[in-house]
């Protein structure tokens, strides 16, 4: 998508009452800050080769949420510009600003954009089915990416890294997909359940990148029944199987 471009979802699901908005904390705009809109569609910022920009982007292809997404980060303008980090003082994308509220972390806004649309089936409003969707989200932003970090960067983004660390790292990635792989066996379908929910958004991309990573992998045949279910996903050519990893 093209700076500054808006981004149209096709083919979202319908909004369910019965959610309540994420926490968030809102920032008030000055005259100096001039990412912060007065338009209403939503604005994510950053460049669409991250992983963690891809979950926004396809979070709001699959609820139908128009969202106008501006190149930030690596390649592009600079998240330590003042007017970025104004926004997220950790630098990092994406960043979505929604009127006047400001949210950092790629999962959390996944949350806040189900939320916001009131989409209980992608963000389930019972506890204990919310709960689990965002156990296995926590799990992803911690146990998973802790364990593919090491081999994916020396892989595919060629950072420096000796091989053995490389060898550790890609065991520990296979060992958390078996996990993976259990739990879509115990449900017959997605990660929290029956149903395809934000736990899928980030889990799918994660799942994705495992398999477009060149390192020796398991045979792990429900993640691979997975992926293709996922391919019935409103943007997932957009934003999973585009070409990155």
């Amino acid at each position: 998508m093209d700076h500054g471009s808006i981004e149209h979802g096709a083919g979202g699901r319908t909004p369910q009452s019965g959610d309540t908005a994420a926490h968030c904390s809102p920032l008030q705009p000055t005259a100096a800050n001039s990412i912060l809109p007065t338009m209403t569609i939503p604005r994510v910022l950053g460049r669409l080769s991250s992983i963690n920009v891809r979950k926004v982007m396809w979070t709001a292809a699959i609820l139908g949420l128009p969202v106008q997404r501006e190149d930030w980060g690596a390649g592009y303008r600079s998240t330590r510009e003042p007017e970025f980090s104004r926004l997220n003082p950790n630098a990092s994308v994406p960043v979505l600003v929604d009127d006047q509220t400001v949210l950092w972390k790629s999962n959390t806004i996944c949350r806040y954009l189900a939320a916001r649309q009131a989409d209980t089936q992608l963000l389930p409003s019972g506890p204990r089915d919310r709960a689990l969707v965002e156990q296995w989200m926590d799990w992803q932003a911690t146990e998973l990416n802790d364990a593919w970090r090491p081999a994916f960067l020396a892989l595919h983004r060629g950072v420096p890294t000796p091989a053995e660390v490389v060898r550790e790292s890609a065991s520990r990635w296979n060992q958390k997909m078996r996990m993976l792989d259990e739990q879509l066996a115990r449900t017959g379908g997605h990660v929290a359940g029956e149903h395809f929910t934000v736990a899928d958004v980030v889990l799918g991309l994660s799942s994705h990148r495992w398999k477009a990573t060149p390192i020796d992998h398991l045979d792990l045949p429900e993640v691979a029944a997975y992926l293709l279910r996922l391919k019935a996903q409103p943007g997932y050519a957009e934003f999973v199987d585009n070409g990155m990893p």
